[in-house]
């Protein structure tokens, strides 16, 4: 398992959308908003994909977690806990 520290590491939007080569669901929540995208049926475009995974100042939002084929972006508690079971 790989832990990094988003204060002292920033990913951008290169390495987000690298990340996102990686997984076949994205699961992003703002405020009470839950976004799921199944990447092995939905095709969304890279804009879209962007607005999901960074933030205002253009970092990965934090927290992100990978698990697997999952990237869980924000946090939710009930897609932790369908993802982390």
């Amino acid at each position: 398992m790989t832990q990094v520290d988003a204060k002292k590491t920033t990913l951008k939007e290169k390495e987000a959308l690298a990340l996102v080569q990686e997984v076949d669901e994205i699961y992003a929540s703002k405020g009470k908003q839950v976004v799921h995208l199944d990447l092995r049926k939905d095709e969304p475009d890279k804009a879209a994909v962007l607005a999901l995974l960074l933030g205002p100042t253009g970092n990965l939002r934090a927290p992100t977690l990978r698990k697997g084929r999952a990237l869980l972006v924000g946090f939710d508690e009930a897609s932790y806990a369908k993802v982390l079971k």
